[in-house]
């Protein structure tokens, strides 16, 4: 997301005093909603129940462990300091800090791009005469409270939003560019004021804000690491902590939103237990041995084979796929182009020719994925076929300074005959690299005529699962004359090596939503690209780029983003940043037998805080035993 930040940033660095302070001159127009959708159309109107996907009579009750990946040490998920527990723990996706903290508004896995009033009661928008935003406002619920019992007002919100922009991991100053500056109007009633320019997102990035108690914090140092329990206000509280090993999170029983449409049937064990394991292979054992409940498998290989035990056989363990119609984004192999090696797109291009997708896929990962050919892969957003009209009229007032292939062909990675052994990519490749100014010289080695150095790069990985993937890549670099070493390092020097850009290829990507915004900015946007612990993986730094990433924030409707969204996709894609790798239209989770869940996923797909602990079969297995 690169955006307009000259002013964005010096505005949005405010004083954290709140003052209660009138609105500016009255907008052109002032919409007031329980919800606030992109497209200007909600599923669910004033005064709904629940979401469809959810059970509303689901049981509360029972303990759920869960395992998640490396370790931490931390409990501060909003500073760059540190490894936060709060961030990492997961499964499928379902885990997050809004189990602890609530938010302005929340969404929902039926819809993409809407948000409904969790905190606040209502949203309130200003648009001037060109129908632009102007002023976001929020007017909180009276009964909304920390877990103190302190009640949520507008200073906490002024004073969340100033701390995170001016102490807060550097994303924070990206996503919210936009604001201008935030004041209390009155006790409930918070105001973001925007700078100029247009951001249709903007209501739902503001919606995402996860509220902070001032009077907890003004006493503390926001920005540094601690393993003493934040206070919070979300459905979940910080119950037990074994620093680096296990946290346990319990459920609010006095929650002041429990009975909220956008709360009921969620949030129904009484503790989540969560143990972190450094290995995949050890925390795959523990769910067979019993010591965790649910398991999401990102391992085809592991899906296919490794589940052939009698728990599985006799139904104690269910293995189940769900469908899902979520975009899947695009994971790959990122080159950053920070180092010389990989600063030349033609040396980039040349990178895709020596992954071999399809011998891959058939080998190691049993046929289970489809290749992405998309930063907005399995969505109405990815660029196929030639640029329609509309894409054409983003594209071609940048015609001379984007790849001419944007215009003339339909980006797709090359293909190989899946046999290990295909010569023709690697001859592709190497008149790429020969082009670029790399030859084979006399030893059989791949070095730059002009200066002698030899190819060589390191692949930055934090877990062996993706070591034979990457073992493919490194062959075919080898076949040429090439180097490749893999390096496997801890989730918390992964993290440091990540934040700080200090690798060559590591294995990524970049998760979409089907409304993507402000977010593009941090992914693809130039100032973006230095400004560590940011997003940027790539060090993208193209005026082209920040130009069709601010038109696709600012698009008017739905129609226009989608031609402005595959317009950027395109340009990305004919850029050669990453090398695209894989997809699964399914989700693959692996399970005790003691849950109830919905039977028709939503759109987004099922997660585990759906769910629920089922009495009936929650005995049955208890009758069984785990062993």
């Amino acid at each position: 997301m690169t955006r307009r930040l000259a002013a964005c940033l010096a505005a949005a660095a405010l004083a954290c005093s709140v003052q209660f302070a009138p609105s500016p001159a009255a907008a052109q127009e002032t919409v007031r909603a329980h919800g606030w959708a992109i497209s200007g159309d909600l599923k669910y109107p004033p005064g709904f129940p629940h979401f469809d996907y959810v059970n509303p009579d689901a049981p509360k009750g029972g303990t759920i462990t869960l395992g998640a990946g490396g370790t931490y040490d931390s409990l501060n998920p909003f500073i760059i300091k540190g490894t936060s527990a709060i961030a990492r723990i997961g499964a499928g996706g379902a885990i997050a800090e809004t189990m602890v903290y609530d938010t302005l508004m929340a969404s929902n896995l039926d819809e993409s791009g809407a948000e409904y009033g969790l905190l606040a009661e209502w949203i309130e928008v200003d648009s001037d005469a060109d129908g632009i935003f102007t002023a976001v406002r929020f007017h909180l619920r009276e009964e909304a409270r920390f877990h103190d019992g302190e009640p949520v007002r507008a200073d906490d919100v002024v004073w969340t939003f100033n701390t995170l922009i001016e102490q807060g991991a550097p994303q924070y100053r990206f996503y919210y560019g936009n604001v201008a500056e935030v004041v209390a109007l009155d006790e409930r009633t918070a105001e973001f004021r925007l700078t100029p320019g247009e951001n249709r997102e903007i209501p739902l990035i503001l919606g995402q804000l996860p509220i902070l108690p001032k009077h907890y914090w003004q006493d503390r140092e926001f920005n540094a690491t601690t393993l003493d329990p934040p206070l919070a206000g979300g459905p979940y509280r910080i119950a037990d902590v074994n620093a680096g090993q296990s946290i346990t999170i319990e459920r609010v029983k006095d929650y002041w939103a429990k009975d909220l449409p956008v709360n009921v049937g969620q949030n129904n064990y009484d503790r989540i237990r969560y143990i972190f394991f450094r290995d995949r292979v050890v925390m795959l054992e523990a769910l067979k041995a019993g010591d965790i409940d649910f398991r999401a498998e990102n391992s085809a290989k592991n899906w296919a084979t490794a589940y052939d035990v009698p728990a599985v056989e006799d139904g104690r363990i269910v293995q189940k796929e769900f469908d899902h119609e979520r975009g899947t984004g695009m994971q790959a192999f990122v080159m950053n182009t920070r180092r010389e090696i990989f600063q030349d797109p033609i040396v980039r291009e040349a990178m895709t020719y020596l992954w071999d997708f399809e011998w891959v896929n058939k080998t190691i990962m049993f046929d289970a994925y489809t290749r992405t050919d998309s930063f907005y892969e399995n969505s109405e957003l990815e660029a196929t076929g030639l640029p329609g009209p509309k894409e054409l009229a983003v594209l071609e007032p940048l015609r001379d300074r984007i790849p001419e292939r944007v215009f003339t062909q339909d980006y797709e990675p090359p293909v190989t005959d899946g046999s290990g052994n295909s010569r023709e990519p690697l001859m592709k490749a190497l008149e790429l690299l020969r082009q670029a100014g790399w030859n084979v010289d006399g030893n059989r080695k791949l070095v730059h005529a002009e200066t002698g150095k030899p190819f060589a790069f390191e692949v930055l990985l934090y877990s062996d699962l993706l070591v034979p993937h990457t073992q493919a890549l490194k062959r075919g670099v080898e076949r040429l004359g090439g180097s490749v070493e893999l390096r496997v390092v801890d989730a918390a020097q992964y993290q440091n090596r990540l934040q700080s850009y200090d690798f060559d290829m590591v294995v990524s990507g970049w998760p979409q939503s089907l409304s993507p915004g402000n977010e593009q900015r941090e992914f693809f946007g130039s100032d973006a690209a230095d400004r560590e612990g940011g997003r940027n993986t790539a060090g993208v730094r193209d005026p082209a780029v920040d130009i069709l990433i601010e038109e696709l924030i600012a698009s008017p409707d739905r129609e226009t983003l989608i031609a402005r969204t595959k317009a950027l996709d395109r340009v990305l894609l004919w850029s050669f940043y990453a090398i695209p790798m894989f997809h699964s239209k399914t989700d693959r989770f692996a399970f005790w037998n003691r849950f109830g869940y919905p039977e028709n996923p939503p759109m987004m797909g099922t997660n585990p805080n759906i769910w629920w602990i089922d009495p009936e079969l929650d005995a049955a297995l208890q009758r069984k035993g785990r062993s």
